[in-house]
């Protein structure tokens, strides 16, 4: 299971992965930061450019923050840094 830190902005004009901070990907969401629709299309935003299910991208810390630990089922941190761009 691969461990992901984002940072999330949420109210954006789009959805998108903008790239890298370091360590931490920066992702633009259209949803606001209330009831947990940011965090939902984050969930979404990651499993669709991964390829996987959204039941396989979990939030598991920093729920009520723009900084944020994914955890992401069947694929390791490698996996993940390969598809998204790392640096």
């Amino acid at each position: 299971m691969a461990r992901l830190e984002v940072k999330v902005v949420p109210g954006s004009s789009r959805d998108q992965i903008v790239g890298w901070l370091g360590d931490a990907l920066k992702i633009k969401v259209t949803a606001p930061p209330e009831k947990g629709k940011a965090n939902e299309r984050v969930v979404e935003l990651l499993a669709g450019a991964l390829g996987i299910d959204a039941d396989d991208v979990a939030i598991v810390a920093g729920h009520a923050s723009p900084s944020k630990v994914v955890a992401i089922a069947g694929l390791d941190d490698d996996a993940v840094r390969e598809a998204l761009g790392s640096p």
